[in-house]
């Protein structure tokens, strides 16, 4: 069924001014509600140039309480934006539990209309749709309601509207070439809007095509929309989806357990290793130039067992990079503000521009590990989050940023006399806590959920590298010559 053809059109005899007027203070005193369930609500106004986008929303807000939404105006990305993965400034602006975004357009600007004003391929636009339903699903799972509405007009009532602004002064400005364009070009539009919106009506987050000739029934069918859904997502039940099979979904990489890795003999004598970690820093501060001519990002996470040795590989890394041009991320228990959001938020906000380098000290990994085992998190959630770690990696790969995972391995006789040589070190001391020790009763539960992990989440776009961590300098060396291996290969298929 054609969506454009089969809008929500008015009926005759209907007085909508007056229904409008009823679902005003039905939708009014919805708010409180949401507060008080932390429900938080993304509406999304797309369709037509001059179709009413600006009024409608005008009409929403007066509604609201100014403290519980923010009215966000899409615009193309500009330059600095264009230098992050495409998603990013919309994951940004995910409102808190709780409340609710606005938008005047939305990241469907990157769809339809782009392939059209940009020219983007085909094969372009259906990566960015699959991105565009990945990240409602995302949302929607963690209990976010999205409503999308789409508001319809014809050309000649198209044509109509923008002539009418063009005769006054003060709103000709309103009209820009490119709503001319769309106007003069209204049947390629069509069909492109029609395909978006086909592609993008899910189960979790449907379309809502509005006749908005008529003005009166385009304020009173929103008006509706929103009291149905904003009540329907209130009364409803949390229930997860059932985990998703990630090896149907993704191309995996091999993933060896943690007991099949040997530590035995991966040592570095005094002698060698000062010499091949100078030449491995040299190397790797060459490449991050390159990195920067070719507009390469690369993201690292590091991961492993406490003691096992990723502050000392990071600093390494880092003492090989430009300052400038790299970023150390420390991952610790989230704040109000990263709680009160999706759990991937606030690693989406510190991804690195093209030509830079973010090194994650701990990652999204926490979801699945720390979350998990120690109950910060519903189990159902946790087992939501390789299929979704899965898809953050693949949306930054195809956006060329180079993603490299390292889990950091000891064994437990060589944890032990980590932590017990901190404990009789006074200036290593504060780098033992009682939760290192309430990790290490639980050492069999983490190399389980490890072993998960690693199975589930290791992919040939980002697969994990096991570092064999009881010596610290062979480890730190496997470590660089792993991370330039990997640039090397990366810019050689760029060039």
């Amino acid at each position: 069924m054609e969506m454009l053809k089969n809008p929500l059109s008015p009926e005759k005899g209907v007085d909508y001014k007056e229904k409008a007027a009823a679902l005003r203070d039905t939708l009014s005193g919805l708010q409180l509600k949401m507060k008080e369930k932390k429900l938080p609500a993304i509406i999304v106004f797309e369709g037509w140039g001059a179709s009413g986008k600006g009024t409608l929303i005008a009409n929403t807000i007066k509604l609201l309480d100014p403290r519980f939404f923010k009215v966000t105006s899409t615009l193309p990305a500009n330059e600095a934006e264009r230098r992050y993965p495409l998603m990013k400034r919309y994951f940004e602006g995910i409102p808190e539990y709780g409340k609710m975004s606005v938008m005047d357009r939305s990241w469907y600007r990157e769809l339809a209309a782009a392939r059209i004003e940009q020219d983007i391929s085909g094969k372009e636009y259906e990566r960015r749709v699959r991105s565009v339903n990945t990240f409602e699903r995302q949302l929607t799972d963690d209990g976010y309601l999205i409503v999308k509405l789409f508001l319809h007009i014809s050309a000649g009532e198209q044509k109509k509207r923008f002539d009418k602004l063009e005769e006054s002064s003060s709103t000709k400005w309103r009209v820009t070439d490119k709503d001319r364009k769309q106007n003069k070009h209204y049947d390629e539009y069509y069909k492109m809007f029609e395909d978006m919106l086909e592609q993008t009506d899910t189960a979790f987050a449907p379309w809502h095509v509005i006749d908005a000739e008529d003005k009166q029934f385009a304020r009173c069918a929103l008006f509706e929309i929103l009291v149905n859904s904003i009540s329907a997502a209130l009364e409803a039940d949390t229930v997860y989806p059932p985990e998703a099979d990630v090896s149907e979904l993704f191309d995996m990489a091999p993933a060896p357990k943690l007991s099949e890795v040997v530590l035995e003999g991966r040592t570095v004598s005094d002698e060698e290793y000062p010499e091949r970690l100078k030449a491995a820093q040299k190397e790797l501060a060459k490449l991050h130039g390159k990195l920067y001519k070719y507009k390469i990002p690369v993201v690292i996470a590091f991961e492993g067992w406490d003691a096992a040795g990723k502050g000392g590989a990071i600093k390494r890394v880092g003492a090989a990079l430009d300052p400038r041009g790299y970023e150390a991320v420390p991952v610790a228990a989230p704040d109000a503000r990263e709680k009160a959001r999706h759990y991937l938020w606030r690693f989406w906000t510190n991804l690195p521009k093209d030509g830079h380098i973010a090194i994650f000290d701990r990652s999204w990994y926490g979801r699945v590990m720390v979350e998990r085992l120690e109950g910060f998190t519903a189990p159902e959630r946790c087992a939501m989050a390789y299929r979704e770690i899965d898809e953050f990696e693949r949306e930054l790969t195809e956006c060329g940023v180079v993603v490299m995972k390292f889990w950091m391995q000891i064994s437990k006789d060589e944890q032990l006399r980590r932590f017990n040589d901190r404990m009789n070190t006074p200036e290593k001391r504060w780098k033992i806590t009682d939760e290192d020790w309430r990790n290490r009763e639980k050492w069999d539960l983490y190399e389980a959920a490890v072993n998960e992990m690693i199975k589930k989440t290791s992919t040939e776009s980002a697969p994990w590298v096991i570092v064999e961590g009881n010596d610290k300098k062979y480890a730190r060396l496997k470590v660089l010559e792993s991370i330039i291996e990997r640039i090397q290969r990366e810019i050689k298929l760029r060039k």
